[in-house]
């Protein structure tokens, strides 16, 4: 008797080709049939979790360069718009797994993508909030009305929030209160939107420095309280005082040193009382008169004339 020929492929096809017959075709046994569905759901998963990573890689990496990437990345609307991205490259690559998926089950990818439309469509006319969340989303973005990092007074006819702009989403504006607390806001709900100086509120100090006290000794003595103020409440004070040289008022017979602040939004008290009172206490060593109208507090102002060391 003579030995059967070996069982060979069809021409042209190769290990591809007969898991795309097993995919599409449904020749496969039901237990191949499984393991395929499982291995789907992992390379989506993976593939989705792989792009997340790589994108947030890019924008941690870009930061810390000088070169053109460090300059795109460093740009809030960059990450932004990265993000927003990713997110619709999740949603396209689950959406398509799980067609196929179902397509595993007998179901038509065509038949499929047809109701998804047409439910998405039915669910545009009927959730227009939804539409209106999108729609104002991309309008924040992309008409500079605040960036991430800002921070911004939000207002509308149900919400009022101050806080540092966490992230711009399709559904919410995400915001951290002076709290620290995560306030997600629907961007249906955003009336209008107004930004603070960049890095927070300016706070203005000007003690006036007591006739016939050393000046400079003054003034490092204002610097001290200030940067002290700065470590003890650097959440509040939100970047390091810079402290001005001494200065005469214009037609006036007095000598000030003004010290400029960055201060979150609504905790000027900070300033107006307790560093205020600490300048005052420290004063009176040079002059036992000296009363607090002698260090005003004001949040508009010129320029500060740095002098005492660089910042």
């Amino acid at each position: 008797m003579t030995n059967p020929l070996p069982v060979s492929s069809p021409p042209g096809e190769t290990v591809v080709s007969r898991f795309y017959s097993h995919f599409f075709v449904h020749e496969s046994s039901m237990g191949v049939r499984i393991l395929i569905i499982i291995l789907m759901a992992i390379l989506a998963h993976m593939a989705v979790k792989l792009i997340r990573h790589i994108s947030e890689w890019l924008l941690t990496r870009g930061r810390g360069q000088n070169g053109p990437l460090g300059i795109v990345t460093h740009q809030p609307k960059f990450a932004t718009v990265t993000r927003l991205i990713v997110s619709g490259i999740a949603f396209i690559i689950y959406f398509m797994a799980i067609g196929l998926i179902l397509q595993e089950f007998g179901f038509s990818l065509t038949a499929y993508l047809a109701s998804a439309s047409v439910v998405g469509l039915a669910i545009s006319f009927g959730s227009q909030g939804l539409v209106q969340d999108i729609v104002i989303g991309l309008t924040l973005i992309f008409w500079d009305a605040m960036d991430v990092n800002d921070i911004v007074e939000i207002g509308g006819p149900t919400t009022n929030v101050v806080g540092r702009v966490d992230e711009i989403g399709m559904r919410f504006t995400k915001l951290v209160n002076f709290y620290n607390q995560k306030v997600f806001i629907p961007n249906r709900t955003i009336g209008n939107v107004s930004r603070f100086p960049h890095g927070g509120v300016d706070a203005y100090a000007d003690p006036q420095i007591p006739i016939g006290a050393d000046q400079q000794q003054v003034a490092q003595t204002v610097e001290n309280i200030a940067v002290g103020m700065w470590t003890q409440f650097g959440a509040i004070i939100l970047a390091e005082p810079i402290i001005g040289k001494v200065e005469t008022a214009p037609g006036g017979s007095w000598n000030f040193v003004r010290v400029h602040f960055k201060i979150w939004p609504g905790q000027g008290s900070l300033i107006e009382n307790t560093f205020r009172q600490e300048v005052v206490k420290a004063m009176k060593a040079f002059d036992p008169k000296y009363a607090d109208w002698q260090v005003p507090v004001t949040y508009r102002a010129g320029t500060v004339s740095r002098s005492l060391k660089a910042h």
